[in-house]
């Protein structure tokens, strides 16, 4: 998934671009500068291809204010890491001193940039566009991201800059699982299990791994790639600007992986950045398992593994499928169990289950437990069958697709499990017109 860095001086409206391309209102929007203080990221997808979005603060150079300082150093990270850039500038204005800076400081960095010149409401305003040459950049595309328009001539122009070729790791059929979780869980103290030797530097201090770093990894005869991460902090806590793309990173990681191993600490308990990450995980629609790390320091007179284990299902409440391991990396304690079990996720995701055998399993449990409708129509579903997708996707036929209720829904997906052992991967149901 290619990445695009979002920059430009304040108050241009990039966090208003940003917002436009992913489809929601994610990034704070304001007419005063400063108000996009960290990186916001989302993606999208233009022409059948997906694009990773990184939305940064309005980019003040040389400013000693400690914001505008942090905004700039956030902003450098960004450019740093994308495929892209789109150097927003604001149309109604016209060039402005900063937009000369940050486009000298982008060519030194020999970066694909794509300048959209905002603010172009209408033909009126498009006589300003042709002053934005001046910045050295050959594409040059006028929009207005506040009515939409022009914009998809704008991201036309952004896929022409990105090419279309597959990278290594498309190329590489490895089965990619990512190690995710807080800080100092014992991410990079697996990984070095798992490697045998110290790949990762592994200390006492929360944070130590910055970059995700992929790693070759035999297993069972299998080849996989281990995608090791920073730490998932809670967002009050992070304070230095790498942090925040270390972050970025993360959650590309598991964008990019086939499976993920999430790891708790069970000598701080559950709290509720475990469970974020882990419905993360799961809403991005990859399989997971669960690990819960320092098993040996836990009194077990206190909580057995059953109890902790039942403590960890009842706050994930609909993610309850996911498989918990209770493991010592420091006493080398079921730890591959692990990883066959992110394994066996991968797979589950890859089983197809023959139509007859669908039906004859789900049909009558239908029609012992009957879904309930608020109408009092009455609700049939008479034929199911599994489509073609990433994931397990089942679809249903039903009389009134619209009248199936989560909590109906919720029953069925439970018994699909409990028959096909879907462990650790999500199921899509989908009910459609009879």
């Amino acid at each position: 998934m290619a990445t695009i860095a979002i920059v430009g001086r304040p108050n241009v409206g990039k966090s208003t671009l940003f917002n436009r391309l992913i489809g929601g209102r994610r990034a704070i929007v304001d007419d005063k500068p400063g108000v996009t203080r960290d990186r916001n990221y989302g993606s999208f997808e233009w022409r059948g291809r997906e694009y990773t979005l990184i939305d940064t603060g309005g980019f003040v150079p040389d400013s000693q204010d400690v914001f505008e300082k942090a905004i700039r150093e956030q902003a450098q990270y960004a450019v740093d890491e994308a495929d892209a850039i789109v150097l927003v500038v604001d149309g109604a204005a016209g060039p402005h001193p900063i937009d000369k800076e940050l486009a000298m400081v982008l060519r030194k960095k020999a970066k694909k940039v794509l300048i959209a010149v905002n603010k172009v409401d209408d033909t009126k305003h498009e006589r300003n566009v042709g002053q934005f040459f001046e910045l050295g950049f050959e594409r040059v595309i006028p929009i207005s991201a506040q009515l939409g328009r022009s914009v998809g001539d704008f991201l036309d122009e952004v896929s022409k800059i990105i090419p279309d070729a597959k990278t290594a790791e498309d190329a590489y059929p490895s089965k990619k699982i990512a190690i995710i979780g807080k800080p100092n869980v014992g991410k990079s103290s697996l990984v070095n299990f798992l490697l045998g030797e110290n790949r990762s530097i592994v200390t006492a201090v929360p944070g130590t791994t910055r970059d995700s770093v992929d790693t070759l990894l035999n297993f069972q005869g299998e080849e996989i790639i281990l995608i090791d991460t920073a730490g998932l902090r809670k967002k009050s806590k992070i304070k230095e600007s790498i942090e925040f793309f270390s972050t970025l990173r993360t959650f590309q990681a598991v964008e990019r992986c086939d499976a993920a191993i999430i790891l708790f600490d069970a000598s701080v308990g559950v709290e509720k950045q475990d469970l974020q990450i882990a419905e993360y995980t799961i809403e991005q629609g990859k399989p997971a398992v669960i690990g819960v790390n320092k098993w040996d320091l836990v009194d077990k007179k206190e909580v057995t593994a059953e109890e902790y284990a039942q403590r960890i299902k009842e706050r994930l409440r609909i993610y309850d499928f996911v498989p918990i391991t209770f493991v010592s990396v420091l006493k080398k304690q079921r730890v591959q169990k692990l990883l066959s079990g992110a394994l066996a996720a991968i797979n589950g995701t890859k089983v197809k289950i023959k139509t007859s055998e669908l039906n004859d399993y789900m049909l009558p449990l239908i029609e012992s437990t009957p879904p309930f409708s608020k109408t009092g129509k009455e609700i049939r579903i008479k034929y199911i069958t599994q489509v073609e997708s990433k994931l397990p996707t089942f679809a249903m036929f039903t009389n009134l697709p619209d009248e199936i209720s989560i909590t109906y829904r919720r029953f069925l997906e439970n018994r699909l499990r409990e028959r096909f052992k879907f462990e650790g991967v999500p199921i899509r149901l989908v009910f459609k017109q009879k």
